[in-house]
């Protein structure tokens, strides 16, 4: 696969689908890699007229490691936020930011819808914000402003966030198993076998749990967006399930609040996940937020 450079790092991208279909960055969440997106999920959208363009982000996958720098301790990042001070951390939410700018540089797109999962959502808020000519719309999936007034989450999704990665193959699978169905709405069926299937391509394919506790520091060390969002001008749409465990449906519709004219879709029984049952209404609200920046 093609690799993008920002500063110090290399990210590993792929483009699917038709030269002429329009581009559409995709920015996964914490810790995961670019090929857990759903075949059938970038199926509905170039089918929908989109190029999606995956990539991994810093830390993760195949892109640079950079265990030159210690994991820090949430505890230590939470406490010195709390004390007014900045967190020394490897990197800011806003370097992941200029990493979807070289991918953008790297595959020759001027302008790209950016569509933000979770950790992905809070990227591609920075992005619109701080690189508005880089962006024609803005989708920001189970994502949050971070303000720290928003309920966090249940104590069972807090547990599964935290626990400590089982290093072992088999192990591994079967705390990604059952953390996986933690985060799961209620609304739509569980594969298992999926979700197995998917562990272990996840584990052969680049096991690097260092990388998500230096991305969960840069998300601890940042500042609320809930003022700053408010200069987006993008079109912009939040999606957010109605029974997400690990990031509540309150961050969401704070999201939607805070920038202008943005549009909220909640979808009943979606948790902290990406079921089949909605690709097709994601990639479909997705086009019509699209159709607006045109």
């Amino acid at each position: 696969m093609p690799k993008a450079s920002s500063a110090d790092v290399e990210l590993d991208y792929e483009i699917h689908g038709p030269s002429d279909g329009e581009p559409l960055l995709l920015i996964r969440g914490l810790g995961t890699q670019r090929i857990q997106w759903p075949d059938g999920f970038l199926q509905a959208l170039q089918a929908r007229g989109f190029q999606p363009v995956s990539f991994d982000n810093r830390d993760v996958g195949r892109s640079t490691w950079l265990d030159q720098h210690p994991v820090p301790v949430p505890a230590e990042v939470i406490a010195t936020r709390v004390s007014g001070q900045p967190a020394s951390v490897p990197y800011h939410l806003e370097d992941m930011a200029r990493d979807c700018v070289a991918v953008l540089d790297a595959a020759g797109i001027d302008r790209a819808h950016v569509f933000g999962m979770s950790l992905g959502g809070m990227i591609a808020q920075l992005v619109a914000l701080h690189h508005a000519e880089r962006t024609k719309s803005l989708t920001s999936l189970m994502s949050t402003t971070g303000a720290a007034d928003l309920p966090g989450p249940s104590p069972e999704a807090a547990a599964a966030l935290t626990e400590e990665t089982e290093r072992e193959r088999g192990p591994y699978i079967e705390q990604w198993v059952r953390a996986s169905r933690v985060f799961a709405g209620g609304g739509f069926p569980f594969d298992e076998a999926a979700c197995r299937e998917m562990a272990g391509r996840i584990y052969d394919r680049a096991f690097h749990p260092e990388g998500t506790g230096r991305q969960f520091a840069a998300v601890l060390a940042g500042d609320s967006r809930r003022e700053q969002l408010a200069a987006i001008t993008r079109p912009s749409l939040v999606i957010h399930g109605a029974d997400d465990p690990l990031i509540p449906l309150a961050a969401g519709e704070d999201t939607a609040r805070s920038i202008p004219g943005a549009e909220l879709l909640v979808i009943p029984g979606m948790g902290h996940d990406l079921p089949p049952g909605v690709w097709e209404p994601i990639a479909e609200a997705t086009a019509r937020m699209a159709s607006l920046a045109r």
